[in-house]
């Protein structure tokens, strides 16, 4: 953009939001060129924050008059470069939009803005016995978990964010605002907006409100560990409990490779096998039958060592081995960068992916383990790369299409929570082959001028 030009923006971004909340001070600049992954930062030339919907629109409607990028910022969690401003423009920064508008216990629905952080939800919602129960790791903001498609832990249970949103307010590119869905529980009534916008990545519009699905927090929990030989009993065994019908609110797996780093971390003596950690929700009874029935399924998979404890430290405790993977990673290979996969596969298909996987990391020589919601089909690598070696970086990449490539040639995806961004923007024509047309085509219908997080997607 032109000095002058961009200068006439700055002057009325500033008559609009206030000169303190339209900056280039050069630390914030810096904040919102990057995310949590490994790729290179872009700073953007200004960030904004708006505090209504109001605001955002206007924001838009002199992006567009002045044909500026616009990139929605939450938390900066995200893994894919997806918040990146790589062609610079505006970073428009959601952090002071963080209200909770309202609470319907009745309806279990709760209504935020977009800078509503997950962990500030279930704040609020604990005094009404409620939870959000969507669990990607990072306190990452709830507009930020739309955007991405997240989902975590949890969603063996409960699904991933696409089946929480029930409505979205979204300012389009152009400046005006629609609604995607309503507070009903089931519509047959129209495209199914929210399907479209959720996971989009802020390539078709901004959120500025947003309806959720939120649930009775359970009676009980049960965690458990179950720790195997090889990791087709593992996987096989997580089958045979999904086939038995059991209510697991999570199944995660941890490889020998990641527990060693554990160790290593923590200073513990895991046994350094692949291992499952499962944990229950429920009324005490009902849980005490599950328990057994996991644990006989189990060890008729060759289970080594199966524990269980309810007491809530201690099942923090027991988790501890899953929770603190990254952080073992990052604190054991300090001079790298943490680069995270991300592959979602039939359950069935499981098993010979994460073998695969294993193997091509061992055959790269970067430090990696492999960890996974496997009760679902996802699994990542967490890879250390050394991002001034571009031989490095060159291998790890290398490693990152392998696996896509293995999952998408049998029915799975490129991404099954962290979203395409920049990294996974070169396997879309492949996995969606002529569908992607439809998608680009979507694309220009809602921001014809290419202003919406461009770069990101295709």
């Amino acid at each position: 953009m032109e000095t002058v030009v961009f200068e006439q923006l700055l002057m009325e971004l500033r008559a609009l939001l206030g000169k303190e909340r339209v900056t280039q001070n050069d630390t914030v600049l810096e904040q919102h060129s990057r995310d949590e992954s490994y790729h290179e930062p872009v700073l953007p030339d200004v960030v904004v924050f708006p505090k209504t919907t109001e605001e955002v629109s206007e924001i838009m409607k002199l992006a567009t008059k002045y044909r500026t990028p616009v990139v929605p910022f939450g938390m900066g969690s995200s893994l894919e470069g997806n918040a990146i401003p790589i062609h610079g423009g505006i970073s428009l920064d959601f952090t002071l939009m963080n209200e909770i508008l309202e609470i319907r216990e009745k309806d279990f629905l709760v209504k935020v803005q977009p800078g509503v952080t997950r962990k500030q939800l279930n704040r609020a919602l604990k005094p009404y016995g409620l939870f959000f129960p969507v669990d990607p790791g990072a306190d990452a903001t709830i507009g930020g978990m739309v955007a991405t498609g997240a989902s975590g832990t949890t969603t063996v249970k409960y699904g991933t964010m696409r089946e929480q949103v029930r409505d979205l307010e979204v300012v389009l590119a152009d400046g005006s605002i629609i609604h995607t869905g309503s507070s009903a529980a089931k519509s047959s009534s129209g495209y199914h907006l929210n399907g479209l916008f959720v996971g989009s990545e802020g390539t078709l519009g901004c959120f500025t409100e947003i309806t959720l699905r939120v649930y009775g927090i359970p009676e009980h929990i049960l965690a458990a560990r179950a720790v195997f030989d090889t990791v087709k009993d593992a996987v096989n065994a997580v089958l045979d409990v999904r086939q038995a019908g059991i209510p697991v609110a999570r199944i995660e797996f941890v490889d020998e490779l990641a527990l060693k780093e554990i160790n290593r971390y923590k200073g513990t003596d895991y046994a350094e096998k692949p291992t499952i950690f499962f944990e229950f929700h429920g009324n005490r009874a009902g849980l005490d039958e599950d328990r057994l029935l996991t644990e006989e399924i189990v060890n008729d998979h060759g289970c080594r060592e199966f524990v269980y404890e309810t007491d809530q430290d201690k099942r923090n405790q027991l988790w501890e081995a899953r929770h603190h993977v990254a952080y073992a990673f990052s604190h054991n290979y300090r001079n790298r960068k943490l680069m995270v996969t991300d592959v979602c596969l039939p359950i069935s298909e499981l098993a010979d992916a994460i073998l695969f996987a294993r193997d091509e990391v061992l055959a790269s020589g970067l430090p990696g383990g492999i960890v996974g919601h496997v009760g679902d089909g996802n699994y990542h690598i967490n890879l250390m790369v050394d991002v001034n070696d571009p031989e490095e970086i060159a291998k790890a990449n290398r490693l990152n299409s392998k696996i896509v490539e293995y999952a998408i040639a049998r029915e799975g995806t490129c991404t099954g929570e962290h979203g395409v961004g920049i990294g996974k923007k070169k396997f879309q024509e492949l996995e969606h082959g002529a569908a992607l047309e439809i998608m680009k085509k979507l694309k220009e219908v809602l921001d014809p001028n290419g202003i919406l997080n461009p770069g990101k997607i295709f």
